[in-house]
């Protein structure tokens, strides 16, 4: 004797749409992608305000400092991660570089060192940082920027 199958309790969806596609841009995920650069912005940006009263009492101007750097980081840092994967990777090592040298750079400024030995610790970190990343794409992306197995 032949039985029916069960029906789906679910409604279907139009063509070419899949269950996934409307989850993917729940508030749930939203709060997903801008938790690490608010998270990093915070700490750039307390860490900021520290280096800058080297230790002394907290102010409220240095409270101030800190939350615009902060939201400066922020931004600055959405906007390269929202740039990067749209670039072939030598130029996306490049930004990475030029990202990495102005926020340390400006992280090792506030400690009260000079402009030369800012300018060389930043170039050091940043090279470092841009090397690694080129050595990175190079090895897990092809020429057009897919990536490698």
């Amino acid at each position: 004797m032949a039985h029916a199958a069960p029906a789906s309790r679910r409604p279907r969806l139009p063509r070419g749409e899949s269950r996934a596609s409307g989850f993917r841009d729940t508030s749930a995920h939203l709060m997903a992608r801008w938790a690490p650069p608010v998270a990093a912005g915070l700490v750039y940006g307390y860490w900021a305000a520290a280096n800058r009263r080297s230790g002394g009492p907290i102010t409220g101007w240095n409270v101030l400092f800190g939350f615009v750097t902060a939201v400066v980081f922020v931004a600055l840092y959405a906007a390269v991660r929202a740039l990067a994967p749209r670039l072939k990777r030598e130029p996306r090592a490049l930004l990475w570089f030029a990202f990495t040298g102005v926020a340390f750079g400006f992280l090792y400024n506030q400690s009260g060192h000079t402009v030369l030995r800012t300018v060389a610790m930043a170039l050091a970190v940043a090279a470092f940082v841009g090397l690694a990343l080129f050595y990175w794409y190079y090895t897990h992306e092809d020429a057009e920027g897919h990536r490698i197995g």
